[in-house]
């Protein structure tokens, strides 16, 4: 018989399962919260010290930092998508075997400036050898690049704000994906990149399916369409992996609000009230990326408001109930911030203003900062 659930159900469990239902108990590494997350994005560091420190007790962004540069628990690369991510660093080998497992979609790039698969491989095995041990900006690992593979890998030819970045910066993110680097420390206002602690990855079609699973425990349940947009795959190929992970009973179907989807073999056990309560998540959180359907988290007039062109991430979520139900922003003057939170066609209750004020107060201590919540319209644009 066919398990059945509900948005509340699926909603209630996931957000159990990240810590947002309530947080970590105090003393819980950050790796962890990140593990259960499946990284956190970190294109902006202080949204990801945002996400983590919402999902635990006490944790500060000096926690996180610590945790990246100190004891190396968790690293900064590049992760889904091809974007920044924190990940554990444990995790490592099960994430670069899985991301260089993806098959990689068509280039962006005209021909004249795209690589070949040859002088990509050139390129990353040149940024492994030249950051093992040293953290480099930049400048530096192009002159080594350079260096290493020959003239063609830095030509400018590549458009990139306002200018031209060489060739070889266009596979970086397969550097990352594959080991071959991470982030370091900034040297003052520049950007490094080092490489990570070695490791044996593991194999491909074993690193895929534990993903997979990991992935439906966490967001599920979920269609090959909707894990496919997760990491920017191609759907084709999802499909496929799903079937054969179908076939091999290491996923079951389940029925989700009259459509099929997948959960984990023997995972079909999900709350039966909704969740309650205040959340706010900041941008590219991965909990408003990753659940689906997006048409049920973003109800009604919150799709058109908090979301940009479709695109999740670009606003921070006030979550209320499980649901996307305003849109927030903070801006810091010194060791004060002001939160500034939108409601989205709604009023609070009491007991959802006091959470409220204590999430806005979170936030403020996450960042070391003392909070002041304003509710009002959020005048910023997306990804301010």
């Amino acid at each position: 018989m066919t398990r059945t659930t509900t948005w509340d159900g699926a909603s209630a469990r996931r957000l159990g399962r990240q810590f947002l239902d309530r947080p970590a108990e105090a003393g819980t590494p950050p790796a962890e919260v990140v593990g259960a997350m499946l990284g956190a994005h970190a294109q902006v560091l202080s949204a990801a010290e945002v996400s983590v420190g919402v999902r635990a007790d006490g944790v500060t962004r000096a926690d996180v930092r610590a945790a990246l540069w100190e004891d190396r628990s968790l690293v900064k690369t590049f992760g889904p998508r091809g974007t920044v991510h924190l990940l554990p660093a444990a995790e490592l080998p099960l994430w670069c075997a899985a991301l260089t497992a993806i098959p990689a979609g068509p280039s962006p790039f005209p021909p004249d400036v795209r690589v070949t698969e040859e002088q990509a491989r050139q390129i990353v095995a040149a940024i492994g050898d030249a950051l093992d041990g040293v953290c480099l900006t930049v400048d530096e690992l192009g002159e080594e690049v350079v260096a290493r593979t020959g003239p063609w890998a830095g030509d400018r030819v590549m458009e990139a704000f306002q200018d031209r970045w060489p060739r070889w910066r266009q596979v970086v993110h397969r550097a990352g994906q594959s080991g071959a680097l991470c982030f370091g420390p900034n040297r003052g206002r520049k950007v490094t990149y080092t490489r990570p602690p070695s490791f044996d990855p593991l194999p491909g079609s074993t690193a895929l399916r534990e993903l997979v699973r990991r992935y439906l425990h966490a967001y599920g349940p979920a269609t090959p369409q909707h894990f496919a947009k997760w990491l920017a795959a191609p759907a084709g190929w999802a499909a496929g992996l799903f079937g054969e992970l179908a076939e091999a009973g290491e996923i079951e179907e389940v029925d989700f609000e009259g459509a099929g989807a997948w959960v984990a073999a023997d995972d079909t056990e999900f709350p039966d009230g909704p969740v309650r309560g205040v959340r706010l998540l900041p941008y590219f959180d991965a909990y408003a990326i990753a659940a689906q359907p997006r048409a049920s988290l973003f109800p009604g007039d919150a799709h058109r408001r908090a979301l940009a062109g479709g695109q999740a991430g670009n606003y921070p979520v006030v979550l209320v109930d499980g649901v996307v139900a305003g849109v927030w922003h903070q801006r810091r003057q010194g060791r004060r911030t002001t939160v500034t939170v939108e409601l989205i066609g709604r009023r609070l209750t009491g007991r959802q203003e006091r959470e409220l004020g204590e999430q806005a107060e979170r936030v403020g201590e996450v960042l070391e900062a003392k909070a002041e919540l304003v509710v009002g319209q959020v005048t910023v644009g997306p990804h301010a």
